[in-house]
């Protein structure tokens, strides 16, 4: 977390000071990544996200904790009560109590039954206000466990499932971060895309207006024909125009690139367009491999199938026979004052057991059982396609990413000699050996090598991180991606 708040905050100061020389904020891919991922709306949504499960896991590890309780319930009653005497005959009698208690309990669930065991102390005290007499009664130590005997373990199934749930959220929040990435190489190409087209269009109407400003003189020399000159004048509007479309799309673009950094909407970004690649290339069975280790995709099938059988065991276990068992044992006291409460204490046992059998139901019991286990059989086949897919996936990105180096290398070279070709095709029409549509074709051959350069490195760079993103992998750097989590696990 320190290492990367350093180079963000480098990053930022550099950009800072390249701002106050120059007014306008010059940025790279790297900078404008790691800006995205400190101030993007989608990292605060990862934070939130990932903060929630984590905090979910927490409760759920401290379901299997011993818990202390301290509970006490003072209460006043004075009520008339109607109550039979021993004769059969009824009467009413006058209640005027004060009463208090305090008890003290640890309990301690137990994931392997789904139990639970408890130890309490209890001290309740009774006072009768219409006789002025007070008694005490006191449980200095209980011990017990209570169960539910062929039924649904929620502790068990919950063990099963949270890590594997919190695990995927660690995951997704890695994930996310680099979506974040791929997002922000996005927006830097859109733009960059746009600042191109803006210098292509200034230097095409520059050229067009110099030919056009040289083709006068011939013209009036009778060099060139009318049709030629009305060609230059067309080109020279034509470039005009194609400059005022590409200052508006600029600031468009340029808008849509505050928005996502989170800049001031008066802030200009100037970009600075990478010059290369990185030359490597990704082995397809070790990334498939890490794909499977770090992706959240198997976590998220692996934890739907597990939930889907905890319904049916949930279903099954309501739908036949129940048993719950109660059962504690300790000491116990009664009088007049507190001392007499904890002398002489007398043993006491209660054992209870409760079976509930659904005898006639109309069939929902097993109705409900075959529905559970028709949607685990549907969440099976669900999972087997989703993994298939999640492998195709990777095999796919991994081999688009390999030809796109190459395609890129091509891009570049092809950009370099369309502009080579332009220079050669500009410098014959002015020597006179070459046709104006031969120049126009150079042109649109240019600009057209420099915007499929411009798309080539954006595809590059957008699979780059969509499979770090599903790898969890550094292949540039040989590491393990580790994004620090914005609480210490």
């Amino acid at each position: 977390m320190k290492i990367k708040t350093y180079l963000l905050t480098g990053a930022v100061f550099c950009a800072m000071n390249l701002r106050a020389q120059t007014d306008t904020l010059q940025l790279d891919l790297p900078a404008t990544i790691m800006m995205a991922q400190r101030q993007s709306p989608s990292v605060q949504s990862a934070r939130n996200t990932f903060l929630s499960a984590h905090w979910a896991y927490r409760y759920h590890r401290a379901n299997y904790l011993p818990s202390l309780s301290l509970t006490s319930s003072p209460y006043l009653n004075k009520t008339v009560n109607k109550i039979t005497l021993s004769d059969g005959t009824a009467n009413f009698i006058k209640q005027d109590q004060l009463g208090a208690d305090l008890a003290m309990k640890i309990s301690q669930n137990i994931a392997l039954t789904g139990g639970s065991l408890f130890v309490k102390s209890s001290l309740n005290r009774l006072d009768e206000l219409r006789n002025k007499t007070t008694a005490y009664g006191s449980a200095p130590f209980v011990v017990g466990y209570e169960q539910r005997l062929l039924g649904y373990n929620s502790l068990k199934w919950d063990k099963r499932i949270e890590p594997v749930r919190y695990q995927e959220s660690k995951k997704r929040y890695a994930e996310t971060m680099e979506m974040v990435s791929a997002k922000a190489c996005e927006h830097f190409f859109i733009l960059a895309s746009a600042q191109a087209e803006l210098e292509m269009a200034r230097q095409n109407f520059a050229s067009a207006d110099t030919l056009y400003q040289m083709a006068k003189g011939r013209y009036e020399n009778g060099t060139i024909s009318e049709n030629e000159m009305l060609q230059l004048e067309i080109n020279r509007l034509n470039e005009e125009t194609n400059v005022m479309d590409a200052q508006v799309a600029l600031r468009e673009k340029m808008q849509s690139m505050r928005s996502f950094l989170g800049l001031e909407q008066t802030q200009d970004v100037r970009l600075r367009i990478p010059e290369e690649v990185p030359a490597f290339e990704v082995p397809l069975q070790q990334a498939m491999n890490l794909a499977l280790e770090n992706s959240p995709d198997p976590d998220y099938y692996r934890r739907v199938l597990k939930e889907s059988e905890s319904r049916l065991s949930q279903v099954r276990a309501n739908a036949g026979l129940k048993v719950d068992l109660y059962a504690q044992f300790g000491l116990s006291q009664t009088g007049p004052d507190i001392g007499a409460v904890y002398r002489n204490p007398m043993n006491q046992q209660s054992v209870s057991i409760t079976i509930a059998l659904p005898i006639l139901d109309w069939g929902r019991g097993k109705g409900r059982v075959r529905e559970a286990k028709s949607q685990l059989a549907l969440t099976r086949t669900q999972v087997e396609q989703g993994m298939r897919d999640f492998c195709q996936n990777v095999e796919k990105l991994v081999l688009q990413f390999n030809m796109q180096a190459r395609k890129v290398r091509v891009a570049s070279l092809t950009d370099q000699r369309a502009e080579k070709r332009h220079l050669v095709a500009r410098r014959l029409y002015i020597m006179g050996r070459n046709s104006i549509l031969d120049l126009n074709a150079a042109i649109s051959e240019k600009d057209a090598a420099r915007r499929n350069h411009i798309a080539t490195m954006q595809t590059y760079w957008s699979l780059y991180y969509m499979l770090r993103s599903m790898i969890g992998y550094d292949f540039e750097h040989h590491k393990e991606l580790k994004e620090d989590l914005p609480v210490d696990d």
